[in-house]
């Protein structure tokens, strides 16, 4: 009978080396990620926006509570919070401790997957071929969504799943549609389709999972920066290599970061946590990122820029 190959210690102590580092250090190196956005007409004062999603919370998890706590400090104009935000039952006290000090700001908001349906445990590899789309097999919410809705609009954010709304932030008049999670099929576009308010100062669309048929349709209407999360930025990547996966049908370039949508900016957020059943990030720190929207250059390419 042969004998199984010995894994050889050095080998063995990289391995764990390597789990210790992306389940301990960089899953708690939170980072703020800045944008400036050339979305703005001339002549416009620049507003903030800043955008958080995928926090993931579980009770118990103080270094990412007191790290959103301490955004509040930056003052935005406006916060967008999209989505799965919350893991567990009892998550929903813990979360708005950590927006407390962001609730006098304005807000909006919007439902991923993993705020209606707690997570359980999976092999997380068969994300290499297949995404978690057909993993939600539950047909009644297991955890308290409605109560985390009614939360944060209690204290004055929209609730923007399948709707539309007019805001105004700073001294910007901003059209907002969004929309829900795609991922386990609520997204329901038909309910806010047409152009946005061409007359609006900003039109702002905002979603969970950046899927580009439903990107493409929120460019067509008009939307001039488009808001999403989802991907965890591919949560485990290859450095100089990027995303192995992206979990949705958005392309490995476009998983973080701002970019380019057909006419419109998109930036999608790598977001804040994991799932708790998989609580490792690796080349890809957990983050929120904030948003100076700026006047367009007179007869200048828009493009992003990062500071």
């Amino acid at each position: 009978m042969r004998k199984a190959a010995a894994i050889p210690l050095s080998l063995f102590g990289a391995g764990l080396a390597g789990l210790v580092y992306a389940s301990v250090v960089e899953r708690n190196a939170f980072r703020l990620r800045r944008f400036d956005v050339p979305v703005l007409a001339p002549g416009q004062r620049p507003v903030r926006i800043l955008h958080l999603s995928d926090l993931h919370l579980t009770p118990g998890r103080s270094m990412l509570i007191n790290w959103v706590r301490s955004l509040g400090a930056l003052n935005p104009d406006l916060v967008v919070n999209t989505g799965d935000s919350i893991a567990h039952p009892e998550a929903v006290a813990p979360l708005m401790h950590a927006l407390e000090p962001l609730l006098a700001r304005p807000g909006l908001f919007v439902y991923g997957s993993n705020d209606m349906y707690e997570p359980r445990p999976k092999n997380p590899a068969r994300y290499l071929w297949r995404t978690s789309k057909a993993d939600y097999g539950q047909k009644v919410p297991s955890l308290p969504w409605e109560e985390l809705g009614a939360a944060m609009a209690a204290e004055g954010w929209l609730d923007m799943n399948n709707t539309t709304a007019r805001i105004k932030v700073g001294d910007l008049d901003v059209a907002v549609g969004g929309i829900h999670d795609s991922h386990i099929n609520l997204d329901r576009y038909d309910l806010i389709a047409g152009p946005a308010p061409a007359e609006a100062d900003l039109r702002l669309g905002v979603m969970h999972s950046p899927e580009p048929r439903n990107m493409s349709r929120f460019a067509a209407d008009g939307y001039q920066l488009l808001l999403a999360g989802h991907t965890h930025g591919g949560q485990v990547c290859v450095p100089f290599y990027g995303a192995l996966v992206t979990n949705c049908g958005i392309d490995r370039a476009r998983v973080k970061g701002l970019s380019r949508h057909e006419s419109a900016f998109l930036h999608v957020s790598a977001g804040l946590g994991t799932s708790p059943y998989s609580p490792v990030r690796f080349a890809c720190y957990p983050e929120a990122s904030l948003l100076t929207l700026v006047p367009r250059r007179r007869g200048g390419a828009s493009t992003p820029e990062v500071r």
